[in-house]
């Protein structure tokens, strides 16, 4: 099973994405050492996924630095772009808790900024593999030591974290018990991130899988095709909703209905305890000519309207658990995130 390095790292000459509107055609490497590039990067969505943006937010700091350094900035110009950075994402919270982790330590120089987010960085990459052997075990608990029919919804795995992936972790360390029978994953709008993304990181893993349309993942859950829905997040409220790519909630809706579990997987710092309820979690809007259009060529109406966002709200009475790095939140049992201080609570399944 192969496993590759992620979608952030960082080199001697500055930051290095893998640039997944790219993908699966050509593996594209962009060098990013300037504010405005990881801007582009990020509103784009050539990089993307709740623990990537946070280490592109801890290490985006460091690149703002050394712009700054070479352009001679005043200390003002270069708040002013550290800000643009954190508010680039408006529903990841991630994004601007890696900016909120890095940017503090910017006075006491490049070197200790830089020492904090490669941190960032190993952290996310240890805490996927935790994050995968605690859903892992749950799930195998939960429906038995067999080959289970996952489905998964937008892109959680390598490409959106530092390596190893949040749900798409726990799909792989299932593959690697014997445990998976097959992955159904869902196209997922926008940009396909599914049937682009998921489905590349699946093959390159060697692990069986089937695309589908988004449409027709609820009727596979209520037919009994599915053993079990594992998404990622990109922000937890304090109470437990769940904010991800849109068309999760629907899941978690057919997953109710079916008495399936629905997972949540996602780093503790998804987990947003400022936030009390889903009602509070901005949801970001896309162009819509993403859906007015195909191809580059409009197939609606000329005088037809497009609503595109690119997140969805699922209520906390229909996850069932969320597993982080550190611990297993049985939301369906009455936990909630916001109930035990953040990294502190039980890791068993």
């Amino acid at each position: 099973m192969r496993e590759f390095e992620g979608a952030v790292t960082w080199e001697e000459d500055g930051l290095h994405l893998i640039d997944q509107t790219a993908l699966p055609d050509e593996v594209r490497v962009l060098h990013v050492d300037t504010v405005a590039g990881l801007l582009d990067a990020i509103s784009r969505l050539a990089v993307r996924g709740a623990p990537a943006l946070g280490a592109v937010g801890a290490l985006g700091v460091v690149v703002a630095l050394d712009e700054a350094a070479r352009e001679g900035w005043d200390a003002r110009r270069l708040d002013e772009a550290i800000d643009a950075i954190r508010s680039a994402r408006p529903t990841a919270v991630n994004l601007a808790w890696g900016v909120d982790q890095v940017a503090p330590l910017a006075r006491q120089g490049r070197d200790v900024a830089l020492d904090r987010a490669l941190a960032i960085v190993d952290d996310d990459r240890r805490g996927n593999h935790a994050m995968g052997r605690l859903g892992a075990d749950w799930l195998a608990a939960r429906l038995g030591e067999r080959p289970l029919r996952l489905l998964t919804h937008c892109n959680a795995g390598s490409l959106a974290t530092t390596g190893w992936g949040t749900a798409l972790g726990v799909v792989r360390e299932l593959a690697a018990r014997g445990l998976v029978d097959h992955v159904l994953v869902d196209e997922t709008r926008p940009l396909l991130q599914g049937s682009r993304l998921t489905a590349w990181e699946l093959a390159e893993a060697g692990i069986e899988h089937v695309v589908i349309p988004d449409g027709a993942a609820a009727g596979l859950i209520l037919g009994r095709k599915v053993d079990a829905v594992v998404i990622g997040a990109d922000r937890i409220a304090a109470n437990g909703d769940t904010a991800n790519k849109v068309g999760s909630a629907g899941l978690a809706l057919a997953s109710d209905a079916a008495g399936i579990p629905f997972v949540v997987a996602a780093p503790e710092t998804t987990i947003d305890a400022a936030t009390p309820t889903g009602d509070g979690i901005e949801i970001e809007e896309r162009d819509e000519r993403e859906v007015l259009s195909f191809a580059g060529r409009r197939v609606a109406p000329a005088t037809s309207r497009g609503l595109n966002p690119a997140f969805d709200v699922t209520p906390a009475r229909l996850v069932t658990v969320i597993v982080t790095d550190r611990r297993v939140i049985r939301v369906a049992d009455g936990e909630r995130p916001g109930d035990v201080q953040r990294g502190i609570g039980r890791d068993s399944g």
